[in-house]
């Protein structure tokens, strides 16, 4: 502990596995070893299929690259931790190591919902206005989106590891999880986090809360010109190009909610399910994305078979 009159920092935090199953760690682990390689395999494998294929060089696969990187950054930032933990029962962790992982938790989680809203956009634009699609998305109108969305994480996140290094901490440094996530740290300090908890609020309001918003409206104006279509065969068409962005908006709100809530209002909620719901928020995603996309994206499985091919010639 760090002493300064009656402020108080711990030198370290303790994180936590799956609580009462503790002694099935190296077991556990198993799918979760699973889980990391299809992450880390299938973005980089999304990656490489966008970058030698020409014809994927379009703003939906520009944006469906941005959601691998980060896919990517998501897996390596809790890998090392979840696994240590797992594996050599590594539970110790430096403050200031736990307050940059959560920062880059937090601003890679940022950064997907806000990647996920591009490409509802996307959607959009090439469903309701297929002819001005490619004037209004051009390659430089994708870069200046791109870097909007990692100029808006990365500022609107940075004061919070230093509303958490003011803070004084006693007593508990258990972490619920095997990662650093901000409500759980700032659950643990014995002074005033009323800031923390408003500026907290306010951020994950005004960027994730609003970019859930702009989504689902999307698919309203979306779902409003399918109907107007003509045919059936041509309103199925243009729902089945959503379908792999709606799985992927899925994955990504419906854990990161769960989370969300459990942490400010969920004080009685047994934690096993805290547990399950934060693995699943950090962990299924960057696993699945790369799959979905894979299996449901035509040009994408084409070009992978078409790889393989010259591989295996």
């Amino acid at each position: 502990w760090e002493l300064n009159g009656s402020f108080y920092q711990p030198s370290a935090f303790l994180m936590m596995g799956i609580p009462g199953l503790e002694p099935l760690h190296p077991w556990i682990s198993i799918p979760f070893c699973a889980l990391y390689l299809t992450a880390l395999l299938g973005n980089c494998v999304i990656l490489f299929i966008i970058r030698r294929t020409p014809s994927l060089h379009e703003p939906m696969y520009y944006f469906l690259s941005m959601l691998a990187v980060t896919d990517l950054g998501l897996a390596l930032c809790t890998l090392p931790t979840t696994l240590g933990l797992f594996w050599f029962n590594v539970r110790r962790i430096a403050f200031d190591a736990c307050l940059t992982q959560m920062y880059f938790i937090h601003i890679l989680s940022f950064i997907e919902s806000s990647v996920l809203l591009a490409m509802a956009f996307d959607r959009f634009v090439a469903i309701s206005h297929p002819l001005r699609h490619p004037a209004i998305l051009t390659r430089s109108t994708v870069l200046k989106i791109g870097l909007a969305i990692v100029l808006r994480g990365t500022v609107s996140l940075l004061p919070i590891p230093f509303l958490l290094k003011r803070l004084s901490y006693c007593g508990r440094t258990e972490l619920s999880h095997s990662f650093c996530f901000h409500p759980d740290i700032m659950n643990l300090a014995c002074a005033d986090i009323k800031v923390n908890v408003f500026y907290g609020m306010i951020v994950l309001l005004s960027t994730v809360g609003m970019d859930f918003i702009f989504i689902v409206l999307s698919y309203i104006l979306i779902i409003r010109t399918v109907v107007s279509l003509t045919t059936r065969e041509e309103c199925l068409k243009a729902l089945n190009t959503c379908v792999s962005h709606i799985c992927a908006v899925l994955l990504f709100f419906i854990p990161m909610i769960g989370l969300s809530m459990i942490h400010r209002f969920g004080r009685d909620v047994p934690p096993l399910v805290n547990t399950v719901v934060a693995y699943t928020y950090l962990t299924i995603p960057p696993a699945l994305n790369p799959v979905i996309y894979s299996i449901k994206s035509t040009h994408i499985r084409e070009a992978l078979l078409r790889a393989l091919c010259r591989k295996r010639g």
